[in-house]
């Protein structure tokens, strides 16, 4: 038992989420159906995104605390674009490049410059906010054309355009990083750095390609948001940086790097906002909702704490056993 839990750590997350359905049936009016579910997936699109680039990132044993900015100013870039008449293809290409320039940036900085990811990203989360704010002079975006918006209108299952392509972004970055040996290294550099320099893995390349990665996905997250709310305020991505963290860290990835399941991230980007709306179908009073989701989201980690306690005792006890006969 204690083996399987230990190879499937996205389990604990699986049985919040079902806990949480559960007291949804319980307590709430609304009950539950397949459109609850569907409803929670396309609000956690977002999270979800920011939580598939943060996990490259800190399975090299990195962190970027820049992603809500970046992700912020990627969504003005697209609006911008949008609003000067540029077709949706173009605005899209251009907004995945500002993405993508802005992860290598930081991918430099923690790399070539050798500044700690925290400390870098802090900065450049700063630099992006800033840059963001001076194209739109503080403004909100407004008047977002309707070829963007029908993106986020349900197509099949009440489940938009946008929303199945995130499924098959996911099916893909799963596939890459447990199959192919490229995606491999991103454990390999995160667990043993020096075994993977041995193995000829070349680190620097790795760490870059992570942050790369994760402005493309905060790129991504920028259009959705976009699309999804119709405007740009000058506030988008503001803390969206630790929700991301938070799903990865939920999802079982160890921050130490080299260990996890992107799996385990998106369920737990799910269970994050299932939180929100769970409170809102069961009427709590919205001052509430900070101190609810603190409360079981400390639950769940002191829980799944626990369970990590226990399989390391397991395994230790397996190890030596036979010398205790």
């Amino acid at each position: 038992m204690w083996k399987f839990i230990q190879s499937n750590r996205e389990l604990t997350i699986v049985f919040a989420i079902l806990f949480l359905f559960l007291l949804l049936i319980t307590w709430s009016d609304s009950g539950f159906n397949f459109q609850t579910v569907s409803m929670i997936f396309n609000s956690a699109q977002i999270v979800m995104l920011l939580s598939i680039g943060a996990t490259f990132v800190i399975l090299t044993r990195n962190i970027d605390v820049s992603v809500g900015s970046t992700m912020g100013l990627c969504a003005v870039i697209m609006g911008s674009l949008l609003n000067l008449g540029y077709p949706l293809a173009l605005a899209f290409f251009s907004t995945v490049i500002c993405g993508l320039l802005a992860g290598l940036f930081n991918g430099i900085l923690v790399t070539t410059l050798r500044i700690p990811a925290i400390v870098a990203t802090l900065g450049t989360l700063g630099l992006y906010k800033g840059i963001m704010l001076l194209i739109t002079g503080g403004k909100w975006i407004e008047g977002l054309p309707q070829e963007l918006k029908s993106l986020s209108e349900p197509i099949l299952f009440n489940i938009s355009l946008i929303g199945w392509l995130l499924i098959g972004l996911i099916i893909t970055a799963y596939f890459f990083l447990t199959k192919v040996r490229s995606g491999r290294h991103f454990y390999a550099v995160g667990d043993n750095l020096q075994g993977a320099l041995q193995l000829g893995v070349r680190i620097n390349l790795v760490r870059i390609s992570a942050f790369a990665i994760n402005g493309i996905t905060a790129a991504l997250a920028g259009i959705v948001f976009a699309s999804q709310i119709g405007f740009v305020p000058n506030s988008t991505g503001n803390g969206l940086e630790m929700k991301a963290i938070a799903a990865c860290v939920l999802g079982g990835i160890s921050l130490l790097g080299g260990s996890g399941n992107i799996i385990g991230a998106i369920l737990g980007a799910y269970f994050l906002i299932e939180i929100d709306t769970i409170l809102v179908l069961m009427k709590v009073p919205a001052y509430w909702n900070n101190f609810v989701a603190g409360i079981v989201l400390l639950a769940v980690l002191v829980f799944d704490g626990r369970i990590r306690i226990m399989i390391e005792k397991n395994i230790k006890l397996q190890r030596y056993s036979r010398f205790l006969k």
